[in-house]
């Protein structure tokens, strides 16, 4: 099996950067590496790739804060972080960064590559629509989405959204003030990733997009025990 994809691999241990590397290469994938957040910047300068593996303790600048910051930047490659500390409260803070998934050390190289399949999966522009479509766009406060186009307005401009969000967003406001579930939701998306993580990472990344305060969300609300539910309004 081969794959396209373009992985970038930062990680100051020479060992492990050029063990992931190898078995990366061995899987199929392309690998770029770095040493430091700093050189991973330089990269990025010039490199588009499909998914980047981070370290969290690095010299310099760690993995959460060039993670926080390439979030900050709405740089939308999809993060794996890689770290010795996993506590629930280190995991919390790299979910919290914007990592969409968090591998603690040791870990077998196996499951990273599952992993990163998993998440070029989850993160490709969804070709398959909703089986329903809103009829108009749809308002979110100071926002406006347009389903057609897959764009989201806010007075200031244009909002940049991945493929997978903007395809997520359109299937929830097909079946706005509907509760749907995780299940519905992934079926929805073309994806048979129906995890309860995957989709959590989903609507936080988009809640950060259209929520004054994503912590107190006034339109993407969670229906505990049975899933999510759109409630557009002015």
């Amino acid at each position: 099996m081969t794959d396209e994809s373009l992985i970038l691999v930062v990680d100051d241990d020479l060992r492990l950067r050029n063990l992931l590397q190898r078995f990366l290469v061995e899987a199929g994938f392309r690998v770029t590496t770095a040493e430091t957040a700093e050189s991973a910047r330089d990269q990025l300068r010039f490199l588009q790739p499909d998914l980047m593996v981070l370290d969290v303790m690095m010299p310099g600048e760690s993995g959460l804060s060039l993670t926080q910051s390439l979030k900050r930047e709405a740089n939308s490659i999809p993060i794996i972080l890689l770290t010795a500390a996993g506590a629930p409260e280190d995991r919390i803070a790299g979910f919290e960064a914007g990592a969409d998934d968090y591998l603690p050390k040791p870990f077998d190289p196996r499951e990273l590559v599952l992993r990163i399949r998993a998440m070029l999966r989850r993160s490709a522009p969804v070709p398959a629509a909703p089986t329903e479509t809103p009829s108009g766009p749809v308002t979110l406060g100071l926002m406006t989405f347009d389903p057609v186009r897959g764009e989201l307005r806010s007075p200031n401009g244009s909002v940049r959204l991945t493929g997978g969000e903007a395809a997520l967003l359109t299937a929830m406001a097909a079946r706005a003030h509907e509760v749907m579930s995780r299940e519905e939701i992934a079926a929805a998306l073309g994806t048979d990733e129906s995890s309860e993580r995957s989709i959590d990472v989903q609507m936080t990344r988009l809640r950060r997009k259209i929520e004054i305060d994503p912590r107190d969300p006034r339109f993407l609300h969670t229906v505990r025990g049975r899933g999510y539910v759109l409630k557009p309004g002015p």
